[in-house]
């Protein structure tokens, strides 16, 4: 079986996320169960989400009607 192109999430992205579901950095790394350093990490760039946090995001981006970015507009 064929696996679908994992998404990447870039600090741009995650931010927006983040913005979109109304969490303060610290919220959201409790909610994903992280650190509030690592998404600051994330959202300047320092570091990007892999393996299983990649997967969180996108599930959570899915579930909560977060539209990804097409050109430089979230939608």
């Amino acid at each position: 079986m064929k696996r679908s192109k994992r998404r990447q999430w870039n600090k741009d992205d995650i931010r927006a996320l983040r913005q979109h579901l109304g969490l303060t950095q610290a919220k959201l790394a409790e909610e994903l169960g992280t650190r509030q350093q690592t998404i600051s990490e994330w959202e300047t760039g320092m570091y990007q989400p892999r393996g299983a946090s990649a997967t969180l995001l996108s599930i959570v981006a899915e579930r909560s009607g977060f539209k990804y970015k097409a050109g430089k507009e979230y939608v």
